[in-house]
């Protein structure tokens, strides 16, 4: 679903060896209001639980507060009425795993040739809705297709949760309350417009809606009537689903009719502390250091910023990314999930299977060598955040300065030399 960083929420669409995609939340540092004080809907005496204790008297202070904000009693009553504190859901939140896994791992199994293909034919069949989706938001259809896909299956696998009673008991929970709170009161107001009942609101344990897995709040502000039925349902009309996505892409900044990603060939001699997300750099200058386009052209010795993305390392692949790749680390901060949905976008637009470097000779460092790599950087003055295993842009960052202490190339990607250098207290 889209990652809306700390006030909005990243999720992971990990479950993809078969069957339904399963949320991940990477915001285990956001906490509620709640747990300082008192939130959104709190009653008197009630502000948050770690327990099914207090639910009740919790949710009648949330149903009159809704009134408060214009949700008509019948909606109120409807959908909250008799809604009970769900255990099972609060579990699964407190218990998820962080997500770890490498480039390879992950693109190889969610840019499936299945996912390529079908986005290809979906794009040829609704070659009409999709134009007027570009024309309207100026975001291409491969693009949405990618998102689909990786989501949902393309709307085949959305979860069939009681959506009221999954984020009724999120917003309860002292973990993300206030967060919530706001998604909880976004359903009512999606149901009190008449876009969804609460019977037809179900979706994954964490709230998430629709063909693109929008959290309430994304269905309530980004929603479009694209089929022009009157209402917004982005669980069972496509075109509604196609160009809310869309709105959302454009709302982040989408720049219509540029790139996003191409996969390029770099020369041995690369400056490699220039590969890095945070520096863009005209095209011209990346020709100028003997950058070229896969298949050798040369790139066009124009001005337009980009960045060089060495996913796993100088000796995987390696693409220049444009300003609209910086859209699919909104939608979702992973690198890992924003590079493969770019790259699958690629593909669905045309783009060849990109070339694997040394492959399976590339080291990878497990999730506990990630820690272990992480307390080590933390150790030396870094400021990584969370010791999670994952290489994010800050942990990615601290690679890159101890590779240059370390007279390594400083091409941002965590080895099991550069560990063992650290552990040797080098």
């Amino acid at each position: 679903m889209p990652s809306l960083k700390s006030t909005r929420r990243s999720t992971i669409r990990a479950a993809t060896l078969s069957g339904p995609l399963v949320a991940l939340s990477l915001l285990a540092g956001v906490t509620g209001a709640a747990a300082q004080g008192a939130a959104p809907g709190a009653a008197p005496g009630a502000v948050c639980g770690n327990s099914g204790a207090g639910f009740n008297e919790w949710l009648d202070g949330f149903k009159r507060q809704a009134v408060a904000q214009g949700v008509s009693p019948r909606t109120v009553a409807a959908a909250l009425n008799g809604v009970t504190y769900d255990a099972q859901v609060v579990g699964t939140d407190r218990g998820q795993k962080v997500f770890g896994q490498s480039f390879f791992e992950f693109s190889d199994r969610m840019v499936a040739n299945y996912r390529i293909q079908q986005g290809r034919q979906l794009l040829q069949k609704n070659q009409g809705l999709f134009d007027r989706i570009e024309q309207q938001f100026g975001v291409p259809g491969a693009v949405l297709v990618a998102f689909w896909g990786l989501e949902t299956d393309f709307g085949a696998f959305m979860g069939d949760k009681n959506t009221i009673r999954s984020v009724a008991s999120l917003a309860w929970d002292c973990r993300r309350a206030e967060m919530f709170r706001t998604q909880l009161m976004a359903a009512l107001k999606i149901i009190d417009r008449g876009d969804l009942t609460p019977q037809t609101m179900r979706g994954p344990w964490a709230g998430e809606l629709g063909q693109f897995q929008f959290l309430p709040d994304h269905y309530l502000n980004y929603g479009v009537d694209f089929d022009g039925d009157g209402h917004i349902d982005l669980l069972r009309s496509a075109p509604d689903a196609l160009a809310s996505a869309a709105n959302y892409i454009k709302a982040l900044g989408w720049q219509r009719g540029q790139p996003w990603l191409e996969e390029v060939r770099l020369p041995a001699n690369l400056p490699w502390d220039q590969a890095d997300l945070s520096i863009k750099l005209p095209r011209a200058q990346w020709a100028r250091f003997g950058v070229v386009r896969a298949g050798g052209q040369p790139l066009p010795a124009d001005n337009l910023p980009a960045s060089v993305l060495l996913p796993m390392g100088r000796t995987g692949p390696a693409f220049l990314v444009y300003p609209n790749f910086d859209i699919f680390t909104e939608w979702n901060n992973s690198l890992v999930y924003a590079t493969s949905a770019a790259y699958l976008a690629a593909r669905v637009a045309g783009a060849p299977a990109y070339n694997r470097g040394a492959g399976k000779a590339i080291p990878v460092l497990g999730q506990a060598q990630v820690m272990e790599l992480q307390r080590l950087l933390n150790a030396r003055g870094h400021h990584v955040g969370r010791i999670d295993g994952i290489t994010g842009a800050a942990t990615r960052q601290a690679v890159k300065v101890e590779q240059m202490r370390l007279g390594l190339p400083a091409d941002s990607y965590p080895t099991p030399e550069l560990l063992a250098a650290l552990r040797a207290g080098r």
